[in-house]
Formats: structure tokens, C-alpha cells, sequence
């Protein structure tokens, strides 16, 4: 099921830009300390890399993606999550707009 609305959240209103506009993200903070993003990727193959362990979470369109190290790439739309390790990397390769959620730690 696709995260629909996080409530009770404080929003960074300056957005972070990356891959010159590919990928456009707002932090929120909840009221427990808990750290997440929210974006768009635009049609593109990035590498993003990581410091802790993330989950991302598809909220509509769609993607391929692959952790460092790996050969297959997989597929993840609207409802689906993957897994990333901290202190690692994954390739993402997305031909419609890919909006999600990174939830850290």
C-alpha cells in the first residue's frame, strides 16, 4: 500500500536539487526526530550514493533499480519499497516522472 499523507511533519521548504533537475526532493521532519524525503526523478539513470540505510518507497510511476554490486536490475511501481544498505549505493533508472519517499535510517 502507497503512503497516501504523513501528518504532524515539519517541511525544509528549500528543495534539494540534484543531478542538474532530475531529481528534486523536500525533507520532512517528524515529531519524533524521524528524518524522510519526498520527490520526483525525472526521466534519467542516476547513482545515488548512501550514508545509512534508506527505503524507498514508490508513490506513483515507476522505476528500475539495482544495489552496488548487482547485475539485475529490478522493477518497482506505485505500492512497491526496496531496501538500500548505508555506506553504499544504487543505480535507478526511470523513463516517467518516479515519485517517492526515502525513508532513512
Amino acid at each position: 500500500m502507497t503512503t497516501e499523507q504523513i501528518d504532524g511533519v515539519t517541511v525544509t521548504t528549500q528543495a534539494n536539487v540534484y543531478f542538474d533537475g532530475k531529481c528534486v526532493s523536500h525533507r520532512i521532519t517528524l515529531a519524533d526526530g524521524t528524518r524522510k524525503s519526498v520527490g520526483v526523478i525525472l526521466p534519467a539513470q542516476l547513482t545515488f550514493e548512501t550514508a545509512a540505510p534508506e527505503i524507498m518507497e514508490c508513490v506513483a510511476g515507476s522505476c528500475e533499480w539495482r544495489l552496488k554490486g548487482q547485475a539485475a536490475w529490478t522493477t518497482s511501481r506505485a505500492g512497491d519499497k526496496f531496501s538500500v544498505p548505508g555506506s553504499s549505493s544504487f543505480e535507478i533508472r526511470v523513463t516517467e516522472p518516479y515519485h517517492y519517499i526515502c525513508h532513512f535510517g
